[in-house]
C-alpha cells in the first residue's frame, strides 16, 4: 500500500468512526427536555484524530444552566461516546459554563458528581435521573393517548388498552423505551397508561387527573425545550437546531 492510500484509508476510517460518535450522541438525551443533544444544538464540535482519539464540545443555552443537568449530560456523552469502536480515547469537554472545571475535570477523572463537586453536593443523580424519566413517561403517555383518541377511541376505554392498542410510530417507541429504561411493563401486552412510580395499570377512576397530569407534564417539556432553543440561538447566532 503507498503512502497516499494508507492516509487515504486512515481518513476514511477516521471518517466512519467520526459519524459513528455522532451517532452515538444523538442516544444522549437533556434529562429535563428528553430530547437529543445533536438535535437541540448542545454538540458545538465532534471530530476524530487518525489515532482514534475522539473529541467533542457541548454547550448550553446559558452559562448558568443547572450543574446537576449539565453533569448528566457531559457523563452521559463520555460514556456513549467511549463505547464507539474505534475511539482510543474520548475527550469530551463542556464549555462556556459557569461549572465546566468541575464537571469536565469530574467526568474525565470518573468521580462521579458528590465528589466532582464537594461540599456542594449531598447525592449523585441516580434519583433526578428517574425523576425526569417519569416524567418523560407522563409526556409521552398524553402523546400516544392523543394519537389513540384522534383514532376515534372512546376515552372511556383508555384504561383497558394495552400498548399494542396504540398506534405504531415515534411517540409509541419513545414512550416504550423511556418504561424500559425505568424497568417498567413495556410489553405488547402491558397496560397503555400505567403510574410512572410504581409501573401499577392506571384505574378508571384514577384515569382524568392522570391524564391531566400527563397532558401538563407534556405542555411543560415542549415549552421549556421551545424555550432552551430560543435562548441556544440567541447565544450563539447561527447554531443549527
Amino acid at each position: 500500500m503507498t503512502a497516499a492510500r494508507s492516509a487515504g484509508a486512515i481518513s476514511d476510517q477516521a471518517a466512519d468512526v467520526a459519524a459513528a460518535v455522532w451517532s452515538a450522541l444523538g442516544t444522549v438525551r437533556d434529562p429535563e427536555l428528553d430530547d437529543p443533544l445533536t438535535e437541540l444544538g448542545f454538540v458545538s464540535h465532534h471530530d476524530v484524530t487518525p489515532e482514534g482519539e475522539a473529541v467533542v464540545r457541548l454547550r448550553l443555552p446559558t452559562y448558568f444552566c443547572a450543574p446537576n443537568f449539565a453533569y448528566l449530560m457531559v457523563a452521559d456523552a463520555y460514556d456513549a461516546v467511549s463505547a464507539v469502536p474505534g475511539v482510543t480515547k474520548a475527550d469530551v469537554r463542556l464549555e462556556d459554563h459557569f461549572a465546566a472545571d468541575a464537571i469536565n475535570t469530574g467526568v474525565a477523572a470518573r468521580s462521579g458528581f458528590v465528589e466532582s463537586f464537594r461540599g456542594e453536593a449531598a447525592d449523585e443523580l441516580d434519583e433526578l435521573r428517574a425523576d425526569f424519566l417519569r416524567k418523560a413517561v407522563l409526556a409521552g403517555t398524553d402523546r400516544v393517548c392523543r394519537s389513540v383518541l384522534a383514532e376515534g377511541v372512546d376515552p372511556a376505554r383508555l384504561a383497558d388498552l394495552t400498548l399494542a392498542d396504540a398506534p405504531e410510530g415515534p411517540d409509541l417507541w419513545r414512550l416504550i423505551d423511556r418504561r424500559h429504561e425505568l424497568g417498567l411493563p413495556c410489553a405488547d401486552h402491558d397496560a397503555l397508561i400505567v403510574d410512572p412510580a410504581t409501573g401499577e395499570a392506571v384505574q378508571p377512576d384514577a384515569l382524568r387527573l392522570h391524564l391531566g397530569l400527563a397532558r401538563a407534564t407534556r405542555v411543560s417539556q415542549e415549552a421549556n425545550s421551545g424555550v432552551c432553543r430560543g435562548m441556544l440561538a440567541a447565544r450563539y447566532p447561527g447554531s443549527k437546531q
